[in-house]
């Protein structure tokens, strides 16, 4: 009993796993595991045992074979071609090697057995000479396939990935599978070339154990009895690396961006102001020590399972020779069989070997091309829908009825919370309010980017939930407050506004004049041809205004019929900002619509209509004078933001009396 506890306990010690850093805790607020029991990953884990293997085996192959035919039908015939002559060659082999064998140790002269034999004797080498160039078309082949298979697995990982919708990519869960599935591209190029070694072993093994069974029943089952132990080796650390995988992928993906912060050059200043590094570099070691121990007990099982395999099959080798032994002292196998019996046996040892190991590496591969075809499944259900009810032509507004909307894992407290307010087309309408009030959320949902949890958003009577969502992004342009700075040239950064149509230099130069960014392109070295990455060769690299003046660029390149622009001037000087507000009245006054969401009330003087918005309610519409007189939120936050250019300054000396400066462009407030 004691003894028996005692190694349960050993056993247990054995598989501890390693527990969670203080790193992870101060970091990321928590351990980064993936519970296996409760993962959906759990069940193909738990698929990986021998019954399954060999039950799923066609299946694999046959899975191995659409990714190539769909990538490359030549290469594909080729290979399976190459490999079902190579499996027939070797058969040939064994049994002219077994006449080589019977002619050399029949009675008579040495020179005529000699000549008995060269028949047989140009036959395994004819064999030989076709095996390796059968061989050398199938690596030929399969070296096409391979980048071929990866390329189009990744093509439909990104295509599917890019086509789903906003919260899809912001759902932890299908985070997750979005970096696991990312490595199937990569395993199914790998299950090319398995596959092929797979085919090449079953045939092999075939052949062998098709002359085993001719030369004696008794060997064939010896032979099977010496692989399955390194069967039961290679399925049980199989289980275990793809079990770990997935429970540690969110803390390696952690790992990367800590070491990716070290390098990245917007972080570069404060790394170096405040010292950052030695912080970085401290968790990053022990996130990268935690990550070893678990390497670390994966070796000492998989030792641990090694040792134990090698212990039976060297059992299991030790019968089989003794049993070939026993056959020949009983005189029931002629001593040339026995010579390839024991040939076969090495063959076919080899071939089961090789046949186990590889398809223990396929299933494994398999399993991670499964995660990639289950996120082509779920993308698929999460994706933008395609099609829908035409939106108006020319609508004159949308109206927001009754729309309250959650981010999924927040607080109780919704962004918006019955939100009814309306939009003229053609018109500067501006949504104040002070940070977290919900105006970011507002434009997303306006933007098709959210769906509200309920309430419309009508197009003059069009819900946007039933709307073609292509036709609405169609009308967009947005110019977001955290907008993506692509590492590309200006030009791109420009053209990337509309990338579906045709580039042209004209619309490009037109936009950057419509946005006034016409000396920030001046000033690059290279123009619109200049590469806006530093970390590259010939990079260059631009500041906050300058990005800004460039995203405004962008939006007017898209020419969507309503602009959305999020503080499109906080990062610009007052000279700069009041030049970027006379464009984007410009634009209104061409036609376009202009949302803007700002915390400057003196942006919002020429805005035809302002929602200001409190805790995710609207709380006041009107024009700027009309909420200025009405005394509420609007005129309180204008007079605080006033108050900031009219107070009196002390100085040490004495002077003339400051003269109160009115805020830049701010009108004095009216007094209702």
């Amino acid at each position: 009993m004691g003894k028996s506890t005692g190694k349960a306990r050993k056993k247990k010690r054995d598989d501890d796993k390693p527990a969670p850093s203080a790193s992870e805790h101060l970091l990321f607020g928590g351990p980064l595991r993936y519970d296996m029991g409760w993962s959906q990953h759990s069940e193909a884990f738990l698929e990986l045992n021998f019954r399954a293997m060999v039950t799923r085996l066609p299946s694999l192959l046959a899975s191995s074979f659409r990714l190539a035919w769909t990538a490359d039908r030549r290469a594909a015939r080729i290979v399976v071609s190459a490999e079902l002559a190579r499996g027939a060659a070797q058969a040939v082999s064994l049994l002219a090697v077994n006449i080589v064998l019977g002619r050399l140790m029949t009675s008579g002269s040495v020179g005529d057995r000699l000549h008995g034999a060269v028949p047989a004797l140009i036959t395994v080498a004819a064999v030989m000479l076709l095996g390796a160039l059968l061989r050398a078309a199938s690596t030929y082949a399969t070296g096409r396939l391979e980048p071929k298979v990866e390329r189009v697995a990744t093509e439909l990982y990104l295509e599917r990935a890019a086509a789903v919708e906003l919260s899809a990519i912001e759902d932890d869960a299908f985070h997750k599978l979005l970096d696991t599935a990312q490595y199937g591209a990569s395993s199914a190029r790998r299950m090319i070339a398995i596959a092929t070694r797979v085919v090449n072993a079953m045939i092999s093994l075939i052949a062998a154990a098709g002359v085993l069974t001719v030369l004696h029943p008794a060997l064939l089952p010896l032979l099977v009895t010496m692989t399955l132990p390194s069967a039961w080796s290679s399925l049980t650390i199989a289980r275990r690396r793809y079990e770990s995988f997935h429970t540690w992928v969110q803390h390696a993906r952690a790992g990367h961006l800590i070491s990716s912060l070290l390098t990245e050059p917007a972080a570069a200043p404060e790394i170096r102001v405040h010292g950052v590094g030695p912080f970085l570099l401290r968790h990053f070691r022990s996130m990268s020590e935690t990550a070893e121990a678990e390497q670390a007990r994966l070796a000492r099982l998989s030792a641990r399972t090694g040792l134990v395999a090698a212990g039976w099959t060297g059992i299991a080798t030790v019968a089989t020779y003794a049993t070939l032994g026993g056959l020949l002292l009983a005189g029931a196998m002629a001593l040339s069989v026995a010579g390839t019996a024991v040939i076969a046996i090495r063959t076919g040892s080899a071939s089961l070997d090789t046949l186990v190991l590889e398809v223990n590496s396929l299933h494994e591969e398999a399993l991670f091309v499964g995660d990639l075809q289950r996120l082509y499944v779920e993308a698929a259900e999460r994706a933008i829908p395609v099609g829908g009810e035409p939106l108006p032509e020319d609508p004159s507004e949308i109206r927001f009825e009754n729309v309250t909307f959650t981010y999924p894992g927040a607080s109780t407290r919704p962004a918006l919370a019955d939100v009814t307010l309306r939009l003229p087309l053609g018109k500067i309408v501006a949504l104040v309010g002070e940070n977290g009030s919900g105006k970011t959320t507002l434009v997303k949902l306006l933007a098709g980017l959210y769906a509200p949890e309920r309430g419309r958003i009508l197009w003059d009577g069009v819900d946007a939930a039933t709307a073609d969502r292509q036709q609405l992004a169609e009308r967009i342009a947005m110019v977001a407050q955290d907008f993506k700075r692509w590492p590309f040239t200006a030009r791109v950064n420009v053209a990337v506004g509309r990338a579906s149509v045709p580039l042209t230099d004209e619309r490009v130069t037109a936009s950057v004049a419509e946005a006034g960014a016409e000396d920030v392109v001046a000033d690059l070295p290279r123009g619109l041809d200049t590469l806006l990455a530093r970390g590259f060769s010939g990079g260059h690299e631009l500041s906050g205004g300058q990005w800004q003046r460039l995203g405004i660029a962008r939006a007017a390149y898209r020419r969507g019929r309503i602009l959305i622009v999020d503080e499109p001037t906080a990062a610009l000087d007052a000279r700069a900002e009041l030049e970027v507000f006379d464009k984007i009245r410009a634009l209104a006054g061409s036609g376009q619509t202009v949302v803007l969401i700002t915390h400057r009330l003196a942006s919002v003087r020429h805005a035809d209509l302002v929602h200001v918005l409190e805790q995710g309610r609207l709380v006041e519409s009107g024009s700027p004078d009309e909420l200025l007189a009405k005394g509420g939120v609007y005129a309180e936050l204008y007079s605080l933001q006033a108050e900031q250019f009219t107070t009196k300054v002390p100085t040490k000396i004495p002077t003339q009396a400051p003269t109160k400066v009115p805020a830049p462009n701010v009108p004095a407030p009216k007094v209702g």
